[in-house]
């Protein structure tokens, strides 16, 4: 390969075509790190939405660092992946200590923050900081099956690192953070997953395209079978107010709030397991009265079916004992925009707002 020709055109290429996302116009090393770990599994459009709620309420590291782990939680609520945002928080903590608050220089030192891997560090290092350090992300993976036309699994740890040496060999010395910039806009605009071969400003230096493989790369892993799961949920109103419980710190969504419910047995019925899940979860014998809606939703390689109940409790309950999370209680309805809800529980939510049936429980 033309190393020289191929910069050239990609840069040329990126210069007159790339998007204008708000981090590029003042790319500081905490802002491309904020919009780098929110862009993992998620939508451009709706990082740029939550990119700029996200620095209006916490502009810089010492905001981040001074505010309750809840309040980012539920700034982050939408996007998933709720480790992203802990790990953000634990490292604008960890930075306002050990750095005296000033976002670190140093790659090993960037790459030692919690949630930040090889991509992220190299991706703050090369933009922010005019480092030659590669940002290998899923984008640029696909690129560089097909321009090496690799025959190999690329995302095995083998075909990684034929990328990132490539790409280190390729990255300019005047501007390495526009060169990882470009390979990952071109993957995103140009050679995605059904590449637009036709339009590509690099195709000369393409084997894949020479040699008419382009279909056949990049080779993938056999993907692993979806898990389905049902669920049942409740919805349960007592004076006015819903139960909610806050999930514990080593189960799938630590720190979020629920309502309870669990897994449907075999055998079960969804209100049979919505009646044995409240007795284990918080000792309380409800009895589902409405189906409200059914969710669906996935997480990994889960995809969950979560039927949702509103629920009575009759007689006078005394106070919940949570067994299955941190802590709980009962909440007014409209106060629950004000807690971190998993996407389901989310949805359900939302759903109930707009049903007659069950609006007028969210009116102050």
């Amino acid at each position: 390969m033309d190393r020289n020709g191929f910069t050239r055109a990609l840069l040329q290429w990126y210069d007159a075509e790339h998007r204008d996302l708000p981090w590029r116009r003042d790319p500081s090393p905490y802002r491309v790190w904020v919009s780098e770990i929110m862009a993992q599994q998620t939508q451009m459009d709706r990082v740029v939405e939550y990119y700029k709620r996200w620095m209006d309420r916490f502009p810089d590291v010492r905001s981040l660092a001074e505010a309750h782990e809840e309040e980012v939680l539920n700034l982050w609520e939408g996007l998933g992946y709720y480790s992203r945002a802990r790990n953000l928080h634990r490292a604008a903590v960890l930075i306002q200590d050990q750095f005296n608050g000033e976002f670190p220089h140093d790659f090993a030192d960037i790459h030692s923050l919690p949630g930040v891997g090889e991509y992220t560090a190299g991706a703050v290092a090369s933009i922010a900081l005019g480092q030659r350090e590669p940002a290998v992300d899923a984008n640029v993976l696909r690129v560089f099956a097909r321009l090496l036309d690799m025959d190999i699994p690329v995302r095995d740890r083998a075909g990684r690192n034929m990328v990132e040496d490539a790409v280190r060999r390729l990255i300019p010395e005047d501007r390495p953070g526009d060169f990882n910039q470009a390979i990952m806009e071109f993957g995103a605009l140009i050679c995605r997953k059904n590449p637009r071969c036709e339009a590509c400003p690099v195709r000369a230096y393409c084997r894949a395209y020479a040699s008419g493989t382009v279909p056949l790369r990049p080779v993938l892993p056999v993907p692993k079978e979806a898990i389905r799961i049902d669920m049942a949920t409740g919805f349960l109103v007592h004076r006015g107010r819903v139960l909610i419980q806050k999930r514990k710190p080593d189960d799938v969504w630590p720190g979020l709030w629920e309502f309870p419910g669990g897994c449907v047995e075999p055998g079960e019925t969804a209100e049979q397991a919505l009646r044995r899940e409240y007795l284990e979860e918080v000792e309380l014998a409800v009895e589902p009265v409405e189906k409200i809606t059914v969710v669906r939703y996935s997480y990994t390689r889960y995809r969950v079916t979560m039927d949702c109940f509103l629920c009575r409790y009759d007689g006078e309950p005394s106070e919940p004992v949570f067994h299955e999370a941190v802590k709980g209680g009962f909440v007014r309805p409209a106060e629950l925009s004000d807690y971190a809800l998993p996407s389901g529980h989310r949805k359900l939510v939302d759903r109930m707002l707009a049903d007659m049936r069950f609006s007028h429980l969210f009116k102050s």
